[in-house]
């Protein structure tokens, strides 16, 4: 006498797991994603030497977490742009800012941006 087991229909795998994951991943990459514009600043670059030579008074502006300086002396954002506007003879002359301490790369832009609100077109970062 011989056993054998009843033949059964082969049973095709479940899709479903796959669509699951399939969603998951969806879920996940939509709320990963940023589908806003990024803000672009222009700056210039700088040359060496030619007819931009810096003239004028020193205009270092040094910006802090906290606190932001002319030269050395603590000013406000409005005061600064009113002072720079007295320290240069043309919009183009050069401005020096340098990021201090703890000052984040926000805080940076956000006078970058006041600047050149402000008509000023040459602004040279430093470290």
């Amino acid at each position: 006498m011989q056993f054998t087991s009843p033949n059964r229909a082969t049973r095709r795998p479940s899709l479903t797991p796959m669509i699951d994951v399939v969603f998951l991943l969806l879920v996940f990459f939509m709320l990963a994603s940023q589908f806003g514009a990024d803000k672009v600043m222009r700056l210039p670059v700088a040359g060496t030497g030619g007819d931009k030579a810096y003239t004028g008074p020193p205009r270092l502006v040094t910006i802090d977490k906290d606190a932001l300086s002319l030269n050395g002396v603590v000013t406000s954002p409005e005061n600064l742009v009113m002072t720079l506007g007295s320290m240069v003879k043309k919009p183009s002359d050069p401005i020096i800012l340098r990021g201090r301490g703890q000052a984040t790369t926000q805080n940076v832009l956000d006078i970058l941006g006041l600047l050149q609100k402000a008509g000023f077109s040459t602004v040279i970062l430093i470290e």
